[in-house]
């Protein structure tokens, strides 16, 4: 533990306050705070972000520690903080964890490359846990504020660290080196990540390999030729090497894949060895091999390798939530067990708020190195600090602690015996984290526990919503707001999986197209202001019951409103004014007052003190379009006529807003005071070079259900549209016009990806299924269909299917299950 005097010191700060003693936790996110009187908080300011913002927050949590660029205007608001001040947050992170790391002379591997660098991480974890006390990366931290946050973690009872790397542009990974300091170094490959960042690929290489500057040790594989080029121009003496082409340290002499996974033979040290591992795929190969020459490196036995290699478990590179029977959200993370991934897991249970009770089911923590009942003590500190309701316990060494846990408590000594109580346990509008070791079997739990459904899904990267969300923010002037549109559950996503990110992430407002969505939010505990955009005359009462803020779009419409409001006296005693926000017509010609109504609106507004209204508003025509731009100028124009002249008669200051996703890249001037966020959230950008910058959110995926070959003649379908003009295979997948995929795509016109390859659907599209023709593809079935995602972006498909994105996301049937996850 070190105090903030301490910290001041090494980070050259300037220090403001009473210093404060027993900081552990580095903290970057408000949101994920574990023991506040504990954590010292690096307010980072970014393109799109400022933690500035949230000392406020912090500080109401019990953060007393912050380190600043700039200290508060209003510190008198802090009077027991202290602040050390900075020049850049970002370098001071990095200063504090290099000088963390030189108090402890123990071995760390360090590992970076393209592909592979989380998984050979884990799998080294997975392989070494019972021999030493290992501290690694949590999932994927290897960024310049990520590899700092994971060698703070480093401490006197840890004997070996392993941390991964990742740089996105030149001068990045000498700063990270400096941080690790690896005594070994393992170089995985190179791909095309990142490459517009570099001049050229042998540029990327040697930025890479500048973590191993005083590696004594560099782990590669030959067969990437650029790596194996740059090593030996480098003259890097002290390397062990791998190839299956060539002569290396560990030369690989036979890959043999079968049912149950591959055999790999290689030989080292003039002797013949082998392994053999529970994996097919060539990624998963070239990582075991990465691992198995660490081992020998590190001289392990090669019966324990073997031995060892033969239980390696997947490692899950995402949390997915699916839906659970009774009303429940089921987040699936059981394959692995540790304190580290539990925070990270128990962050993104918390970020559901469509439930009040939280549980978790937890199985023992395995070869942590710690001792039980310390680590017991931290797990159960854990759970109470992030709000969790219930804990369900499965194994031994849980259950023998059981008495250092003060929240609601089941425990069973093993799988077998919870699904044996499976019913007496009582599962019912929560939300439960599934956490266990991958020899606890728990997927048998989550299978118990998913609602049943068919085999098409719809699956939606929250990761994906949250880089397209700052990525627009990058976009806003200091100050201007953000309203994110819900509407259409999420456009076809998912209206409180969505909001949930999106109120997790700050934005300031949502908007939904009907009370009765914006009462399903706010019952799933969303607390930001709502605004509705068609507002029915039978739902003023309940928008009013929930605090939900009505569009205005006539003098009707407002009458009746106020009506509302007289009637519902008894929720509006409060005396606050009902919040609205005024929609103008300024061409689009489908709601909105129009600027010789105006008056009147003024008038009533005067005259209806009961009314407040929080915003005046119109919608762009034709943003997208540039052939349409001086029609968008004339809108944008009386908009401002418009709304001036609403604003001069109020009391009080309303804000502004026009802009639309399109409107927010192609027209920044008109910003205003608020900006609306629609479709480009959800990765569809105005124009193709906006489309590079984001992340398509959905994809849709099916299985093949049924092969048959079929003959030259033979028709295919319904009402025989399709004939056969040569011998074909074609597949039946379930995925039908029932379920929102348009009939339009019939005989040809519609297409899916197969095992990497487009296959045209053939015959008419049916109810529930319909066909592909996979001739020439290798297929089985049971084999994964992509319906649209990233090989077939939405964009392609709703061009074959000629339509709109829009349609195509909102089409999708609520029988397609939404699967939500996040790496």
């Amino acid at each position: 533990m070190y105090s903030s005097a301490q910290i001041a010191a090494i980070i050259n700060a300037t220090h403001s306050g009473e210093s404060i003693d027993g900081i552990r936790h580095l903290v970057i996110d408000s949101r994920n705070i574990i023991s506040a009187h504990s954590s010292l908080f690096f307010a980072i300011s970014g393109q799109r972000h400022d933690g500035h913002k949230f000392i406020s927050v912090l500080y109401e949590k019990g953060v007393r520690c912050f380190v600043v660029e700039q200290f508060p205007s209003n510190s008198s608001a802090y009077p027991e903080a202290c602040f050390l001040k900075v020049q850049n947050s970002v370098a001071a992170l990095q200063q504090l964890a290099s000088y963390h790391r030189k108090q402890f002379s123990i071995p760390v591997i360090a590992i970076t490359g393209s592909n592979g660098k989380t998984i050979v991480k884990e799998w080294l974890y997975q392989l070494m846990r019972e021999d030493k006390n290992i501290v690694r990366s949590p999932k994927s931290y290897n960024s310049q504020v990520g590899v700092p946050l994971s060698v703070w973690q480093l401490n006197k009872e840890h004997e070996l660290g392993i941390f991964e790397a990742g740089i996105s542009m030149p001068g990045e990974m000498e700063k990270l080196e400096a941080i690790i300091h690896p005594t070994i170094g393992l170089i995985t490959n190179i791909g095309q990540a990142h490459n517009e960042s570099f001049s050229d690929h042998t540029l990327k290489v040697r930025e890479k390999l500048k973590l191993f500057k005083h590696a004594e040790t560099l782990i590669y594989c030959k067969d990437h030729t650029e790596i194996h080029k740059q090593i030996q121009a480098a003259g890097k003496k002290n390397t062990i090497s791998w190839s299956t082409k060539t002569e290396a340290d560990l030369s690989i002499t036979g890959i043999e894949k079968n049912a149950r996974g591959t055999s790999i033979e290689g030989s080292f040290n003039k002797r013949t060895i082998g392994i053999s591992i529970p994996f097919t795929d060539d990624a998963s190969i070239e990582n075991a091999i990465h691992c198995w020459t660490a081992l020998l490196y590190l001289n392990y036995f090669h019966s324990v390798i073997a031995q060892r290699m033969q239980l390696l478990n997947p490692v899950a590179m995402r949390l997915e939530m699916k839906e659970g029977i009774n009303n429940c959200s089921i987040i699936n993370d059981s394959y692995n067990s540790d304190l580290g991934s539990l925070n990270i897991a128990l962050d993104f249970l918390n970020q559901q708020k469509q439930h009040i009770k939280k549980t978790v089911i937890l199985s023992d923590i395995l070869q942590s190195g710690k001792n039980e009942e310390q680590l017991y003590k931290e797990v159960a500190h854990l759970l109470e600090t992030k709000g969790i309701y219930r804990l369900i316990g499965v194994g031994k060494a849980i259950e023998r602690q059981s008495k250092l846990f003060t929240i609601n408590k089941h425990f069973y000594d093993s799988t077998e015996d919870l699904l044996k109580h499976y019913n007496d346990i009582g599962f019912r509008d929560e939300a439960i984290l599934i956490k266990g070791a991958r020899s606890f079997e728990f997927e048998r739990i989550s299978n118990q526990l998913q609602r049943k459904a068919h085999e098409t899904v719809m699956e939606i990267n929250l990761n994906a919503v949250v880089h397209n969300l700052n990525y627009f923010r990058s976009k806003l002037k200091p100050g201007t707001m953000l309203m994110a549109m819900v509407k259409a559950s999420s456009y076809g996503s998912g209206s409180y999986e969505i909001a949930n990110v999106l109120q997790f992430h700050h934005v300031d407002y949502l908007a939904v197209a009907y009370a009765d969505e914006g009462v399903e939010l706010r019952k799933a505990g969303i607390t930001l202001p709502i605004m509705v955009m068609n507002p029915e005359e039978q739902g003023y009462d309940a928008m009013i019951e929930y605090g939900l803020e009505p569009e205005i779009f006539s003098m009707r419409i407002i009458r009746l409103f106020n009506e509302a409001l007289k009637r519902n006296v008894a929720l509006t005693k409060s005396g606050k004014p009902a919040v609205v926000h005024i929609k103008l017509d300024t061409g689009m010609h489908r709601l909105g007052f129009e600027e010789n109504t105006l008056d009147e609106l003024i008038t009533f507004l005067k005259e209806n003190k009961s009314i407040h209204v929080r915003s005046v508003f119109s919608h762009l025509a034709s943003a997208d379009e540039a052939q349409h731009d001086d029609f968008t100028r004339e809108q944008i124009s009386r908009f401002e006529k418009m709304q001036k002249k609403i604003a001069a008669a109020l009391d009080q200051p309303a804000l502004s807003h026009i802009l639309n996703s399109a409107g927010i890249s192609r027209f920044p001037e008109a910003q205003f005071d608020i900006v609306r966020l629609g479709i480009g959230l959800y990765g569809i950008g105005c124009n193709a070079e906006e489309q590079k910058q984001l992340e398509f959110v959905n994809t849709l995926k099916t299985t093949i259900s049924q092969i048959k070959d079929i003959k030259a003649g033979e028709s295919i379908g319904y009402n025989r549209k399709f004939f056969a003009k040569k011998d074909m295979r074609i597949a039946t997948v379930p995925i039908g016009y029932a379920d929102g995929l348009s009939r339009r795509l019939s005989n040809g016109k519609g297409k899916m990806v197969v095992n990497g390859k487009l296959a045209p659907i053939v015959g008419n599209v049916c109810m529930d299924m319909c066909m592909l023709d996979i001739t020439g593809i290798p297929t089985n079935e049971s084999d994964e269909v992509i319906v649209f995602g990233k090989e077939y972006p939405v964009t392609q498909f709703a061009n074959d299917s000629e339509t709109i994105p829009y349609e195509v996301l909102t089409s999708m049937s609520r029988r397609v299950k939404r699967v939500y996850y996040q790496e």
